[in-house]
């Protein structure tokens, strides 16, 4: 429902520049930069979802979508998300212009600075990417120096791999609470159904968006032996399009475990309650077997909440084990993605007013 409305949006945005006469521009969805659950959603109302376009680039289009109770829309909503649409020429398939949006209020003028940081860091972010030719993702925010970035992750790449090391070679030595991440890993495979495709005839980014949803939850529960609470997902690449008929491949891994608190993360709790936080990876893989090749397709990044479990006596019944890295590409996918939570963390802070 998201990506539909959202790409309604973006439609409706571009078709008010239409000349008549002229062909519609090709909209493509490039990425979702987040949807976070700020609190946990009443599901005996109704829901009402709604969205606008919050910033305009060259060619890229952002829009802000958010949900709330009907009864409650002017207040807070309970799910923020934000959506980059890219427009593309019918015929040759490049980038052409965007309407532009003017700002009108401080609020609308905050959104729009608040989404140039964000492409900001994105380009940022896939120079670092292609550099070290890994493929991983961040949550979008505020830009980061690259040359800091870079120093950063390779700091923290070193230090994964050296409290790796008695795992991987010492096992029976190793600490009991630490877990390699090819141990946490997942996968499913389907072949895309023609009812799930959009006007492109192409598949809809909303239904990978659900199916990595619904491993990368099974992976957490199965990884944490309990029920987990969805909090957010990061900046959703689409990298390459899926067409009818592909044989589609969904991998998942636990990438990093963390702790926090739930007033951290939902804004109507009262009480403070230590939670573990599960960061788990999910990659759509397009794959063809006539022709023994498979690329990635979609890369996702979900986080979930899992509420401490205690026995008879007040022991953690099913204690988060640490995620250790097998090699030194999981290494840097870790400490790109654990350096980008970190910031993203300080810009919440910051919006915050903390």
């Amino acid at each position: 429902d998201l990506d539909a409305l959202a790409g309604n949006i973006a439609f409706f945005h571009t078709n008010n520049a239409h000349q008549p006469g002229d062909d519609f521009p090709v909209i493509v969805t490039a990425s979702v930069d987040r949807i976070r659950l700020h609190r946990q959603p009443q599901v005996d109302c109704d829901q009402m979802l709604s969205g606008q376009v919050s910033w305009t680039g060259r060619s890229s289009m952002e829009i802000k979508m958010t949900c709330s109770e009907t009864h409650n829309q002017h207040k807070d909503c309970w799910l923020e998300a934000y959506v980059t649409y890219v427009t593309l020429d019918p015929h040759t398939k490049r980038p052409i212009a965007v309407p532009p949006i003017q700002p009108e209020t401080p609020e609308e003028q905050k959104e729009f600075d608040d989404g140039t940081q964000r492409a900001i860091f994105k380009k940022q972010l896939r120079k670092h990417q292609q550099k070290h030719k890994t493929t991983t993702a961040a949550a979008a925010g505020g830009a980061l120096d690259e040359d800091d970035m870079a120093s950063r992750v390779d700091e923290l790449t070193n230090e994964l791999l050296e409290q790796a090391a008695p795992l991987l070679n010492l096992p029976s030595l190793a600490d009991p609470h630490d877990i390699l991440m090819n141990q946490t890993g997942m996968q499913t495979a389907e072949i895309a159904q023609p009812q799930v495709q959009n006007l492109h005839n192409r598949i809809f980014g909303g239904f990978l968006m659900r199916r990595a949803a619904e491993l990368a939850y099974a992976t957490t529960y199965v990884f944490a032996g309990a029920r987990p609470v969805f909090l957010e997902v990061d900046q959703v690449s689409f990298t390459k399009p899926v067409d009818v008929g592909d044989l589609l491949q969904f991998q998942s891994k636990v990438l990093y475990t963390d702790r926090g608190l739930s007033s951290q993360f939902f804004t109507n709790e009262k009480e403070e309650e230590e939670i573990s936080l599960v960061h788990v990876e999910v990659e759509t893989w397009v794959t063809v077997p006539e022709e023994a090749k498979s690329q990635v397709s979609n890369q996702f990044y979900f986080t979930f909440a899992v509420a401490r479990q205690e026995d008879a006596d007040g022991k953690p019944r099913h204690p988060i084990r640490r995620i250790l890295p097998n090699n030194i590409d999981q290494a840097r996918r870790m400490a790109t993605r654990m350096i980008a939570d970190q910031e993203q963390r300080k810009l919440d802070q910051a919006a915050a007013g903390q």
